[in-house]
């Protein structure tokens, strides 16, 4: 039997869509807003920002799993992920490019990082959610730094 987890957001707008709403959960208090680029007060984050980083978070916690579910020694995952609106009759999240890099104490094998980089997005949660209606790239980098004593 299939296990339910349940996440709850609560929100609050009032006003016309030049306002700044609230949205909570259990971990996160914010204000939104349109941003300035859409015409908007830009007050806080936006809808666009929060699916942002939906898929930033949950694209790193996949490759921090599966990198030490492998017993790959990282030192580090850097990321930046950015996301593309379109307005062709209207606006639609096009694309997210995720951009991580690897950064190890030691030197790897770095085709296989890049190819485990690349298996993370198919195995994050909110990239099959969005998958079909959302491209999600990504364009992994591998670097080796000396280990800080």
């Amino acid at each position: 039997m299939a296990s339910i987890h349940t996440y709850t957001v609560r929100g609050a707008w009032t006003g016309d869509k030049f306002s700044v709403g609230r949205i909570t959960s259990e971990g996160l208090t914010a204000q939104f807003s349109i941003p300035n680029d859409l015409g908007g007060p830009g007050v806080g984050t936006n809808p666009e920002e929060l699916l942002l980083s939906a898929a930033a978070g949950c694209y790193l916690i996949t490759l921090s799993a599966i990198l030490s579910n492998r017993r790959i020694p990282f030192a580090r995952i850097d990321l930046e992920s950015v996301g593309y609106v379109e307005n062709d009759r209207g606006l639609r999240f096009d694309r997210i490019e995720h951009r991580p890099t690897i950064v190890l104490d030691r030197p790897y094998d770095e085709e296989q990082l890049i190819t485990l980089a690349e298996h993370a997005e198919h195995a994050c949660m909110v990239s099959s959610a969005v998958r079909g209606n959302v491209a999600v790239h990504v364009s992994p980098r591998v670097i080796v730094e000396a280990a800080r004593v």
